[in-house]
């Protein structure tokens, strides 16, 4: 008769119930992916990017990724119901993080107005000025639901060489928005950021 040691009945029994649970890691999950996947545009073409010329080296502008509230931290979309209550729209998602869209946007919305804006992935001096910031609201509006809009706030500040001299500006557009579909409220917060986006060229410029 075959023995079964006493120290591996406890493992065998564990497995053999996780087993009848079903498996342990499903990829993908079990939601259904979305139909489609939303992202932002910058509505005025950039420039092609170029190393900086020493000779206008003070002009110089990093942009950096702004940092959001715990409700941007997702590929979902939000929905302030309530001064107290926020909510997700239905099968709306991000192509990536909405405030690295944000940011390539205003870095592209920038060099179309003439500033020259160092890549932080390519090998370039250190910029003259940095541009850093929150994006503090980014998503849908319905408290007054009789005129639903999508808004977006930027809390910005533009700063010299290693910090210094920092000025602090907020800029906030809304736009309203003819229904709640993914498709309607992306295309309202993309006009909103590009409007936004001018307006922080704007300031920056001087």
């Amino acid at each position: 008769m075959r023995r079964t040691h006493p120290h591996l009945v406890a493992p065998l029994l564990a497995l053999a119930l996780l087993a009848g649970c079903g498996p342990l890691v499903q990829v993908g999950g079990n939601d259904k992916p979305p139909p489609s996947l939303l992202t932002l545009h910058a509505s005025t073409p950039p420039l092609a990017y170029a190393a900086p010329n020493p000779a206008t080296s003070t002009r110089t502008l990093l942009v950096t990724t702004p940092s959001t509230p715990g409700a941007l931290q997702t590929l979902r979309l939000p929905v302030t119901v309530h001064d107290t209550e926020l909510q997700y729209l239905s099968g709306a998602s991000w192509s990536e993080h909405p405030a690295k869209l944000f940011r390539r946007l205003l870095a592209d919305t920038l060099t179309a107005h003439g500033q020259t804006i160092i890549d932080p992935r390519a090998p370039a001096p250190a910029a003259a000025r940095t541009l850093s910031g929150v994006l503090v609201e980014f998503g849908l509006d319905v408290r007054d639901a009789a005129h639903p809009v999508a808004r977006v706030r930027y809390d910005a500040m533009l700063s010299g060489l290693g910090g210094t001299n920092p000025q602090v500006r907020r800029f906030e557009t809304t736009v309203p928005v003819s229904g709640q579909t993914p498709a309607v409220v992306a295309r309202a917060l993309n006009e909103g950021s590009n409007t936004l986006a001018a307006q922080v060229a704007e300031w920056v410029g001087q």
